[in-house]
């Protein structure tokens, strides 16, 4: 799970610095590089403050194709900027500060991006690695995932794989909140992983089995056939779901039912693609109504970016929320 810092005062910048330090303690990184995460936490959180008077810190851990390691995204709804290169220049600023911010965040990430537009907002991606090298067809992976307001577990969860068949990207959403729907999320997760090597349809076939004795769940399946140039969905109940490829966007189709309970479609969609799609599943936790194209550019960033910006814009505040973002290697 994601752990969301709202930033709204000067006191929150320290909260923030210090669950960032915490989370890098426990995933085992270096006492260099957890000073390096306790860096780039303080001058996200400041620069939320400064420059667009607050906004959210996303903690979080990634396996994809950088690696592994801990994520921080800072994601606001200010001014925006026009030109990101040169706010990233030491010694730049709007604020009356050193205007050190954006540079030293890029100089202290393993990895690092920026999606920004006048007038909507911003969102900084930091990365710091535990392992590097690259997975062999691993693909690209973006989340940002809460909790319904109030609860301290989460009813959506998330998985991918490596499999024979392809990448398979798997979200689901536990019916309600709570215990409960973690418990279906979790029942769900461990069936796809039991049945990783199947075609989609049996995958989702046999997800559905296991939930039986659960509450249920909404749930989709995502597999990027490179063979094929396909993306193979397979979508029950109400996650919503797009795949943008070469410079179109298509949402993708799920039918209505609630797997362990009631599913009497399971079928699947064949979304033919060029290039390195970017597939954008999310739970209904965040609003379906919104649309690539009002985002330029963004199709084309770091998945975290895009998961980032969509659950900034589009979360609905009164359910578990999840967004996830994969693109093909």
């Amino acid at each position: 799970m994601t752990v969301i810092n709202l930033i709204r005062d000067a006191s929150e910048i320290g909260e923030a610095r210090r669950t960032a330090a915490g989370l890098a303690r426990r995933k085992g990184l270096a006492t260099d590089v957890e000073a390096r995460v306790s860096l780039v936490a303080t001058e996200m959180a400041t620069n939320l403050l400064k420059h667009a008077g607050g906004g959210l810190v996303a903690i979080g851990e990634f396996t994809d194709a950088d690696g592994s390691g801990l994520e921080l995204l800072a994601l606001d709804k200010g001014t925006g900027m026009a030109d990101v290169a040169r706010y990233l220049a030491d010694g730049f600023s709007t604020a009356g500060s050193p205007g050190t911010g954006l540079g030293a965040i890029a100089r202290n990430s393993d990895n690092y991006a920026i999606y920004s537009r006048p007038g909507t907002g911003t969102a900084v991606m930091a990365r710091f690695l535990a392992a590097s090298g690259v997975v062999p067809d691993a693909p690209g992976i973006g989340v940002v995932i809460d909790t319904y307001p109030g609860e301290s577990i989460c009813g959506d969860s998330w998985v991918t794989a490596n499999g024979r068949r392809g990448a398979t990207l798997l979200l689901v959403d536990g019916s309600g909140h709570g215990s409960h729907a973690a418990h279906a999320a979790e029942t769900a997760v461990q069936a796809f992983a039991d049945n990783i090597d199947k075609e989609c349809v049996p995958l989702v076939e046999a997800i559905h089995r296991a939930l039986a004795p659960t509450r249920g769940a909404a749930l989709a399946v995502a597999r990027l056939d490179t063979d094929a140039q396909v993306v193979r969905f397979v979508g029950v109940g109400n996650i919503s779901a797009m795949v943008a490829t070469d410079g179109e966007a298509r949402r993708m189709a799920s039918y209505n039912g609630t797997a362990g309970h009631v599913a009497p479609r399971i079928r699947e969609f064949a979304y033919p693609f060029t290039g390195r799609p970017l597939v954008i599943l999310h739970s209904d936790g965040v609003s379906a109504r919104w649309e690539i194209d009002a985002y330029p550019g963004l199709a084309a960033c770091h998945p975290s970016l895009v998961a980032g910006v969509i659950f900034r814009d589009h979360r609905r505040g009164r359910d578990d929320a999840s967004v996830v973002a994969m693109r093909a290697a």
